[in-house]
């Protein structure tokens, strides 16, 4: 085996888009790599100093969506170019914005599923970002992304994963197996 320095190679690594709103209700997002579940019901990213985390210390509120095939580039460049030197940011995305029911954030209607978010905690706050917990209010998904049980169908949607040892962007595939289920072969 080779072996490599410490790095943020954690795999897969989802693509999220963070959706806030600025003091004056302006809406924003942001593209985030580092982030996953902190428990049932919470989530946790790493954030760095950015239009977003400005915007969460003026509202705690935020939607976090997962970046499609469909939606790659424009995702990209919410990474790339920031609200605070891009006055027309979100206009060049060309994505369809509402207000999300639940939560003052924007709503990005181009993604298939949305989490409609609160802040719970900031941790190792500094000047240069922190990790943010939040508790997951609502979870939306558009009516053509659901499977004939009526629940989110994830295969359907083209997701897309951050791939950060080249920095590429990989879709995810199709299902290969039942967790919980195909381990008891070995029983």
């Amino acid at each position: 085996m080779k072996s490599f320095k410490s790095n943020a190679w954690m795999l897969p690594q989802p693509v999220l888009i963070i959706g806030t709103y600025d003091k004056d209700g302006k809406p924003n997002a942001m593209n985030a790599a580092w982030g996953g579940h902190w428990d049932m019901h919470e989530i946790v990213i790493s954030l760095g100093s950015h239009q977003t985390t400005d915007n969460l210390a003026d509202n705690p509120e935020l939607t976090v969506t997962f970046a499609t095939a469909e939606t790659m580039v424009a995702a990209d460049y919410v990474g790339i170019v920031s609200g605070r030197n891009t006055p027309d940011k979100m206009e060049k995305t060309g994505w369809t914005i509402e207000k999300a029911p639940n939560v003052n954030a924007p709503l990005f209607r181009d993604f298939p599923m949305t989490l409609e978010c609160r802040v719970k905690q900031k941790i190792d706050e500094s000047a240069t970002g922190y990790c943010l917990i939040a508790e997951i209010v609502n979870i939306l998904c558009d009516e053509k992304y659901l499977g004939e049980d009526g629940k989110p169908d994830v295969e359907r949607m083209n997701l897309i994963t951050y791939e950060p040892v080249r920095h590429g962007y990989i879709q995810l595939g199709k299902t290969v197996g039942k967790a919980f289920s195909d381990g008891k072969q070995l029983k």
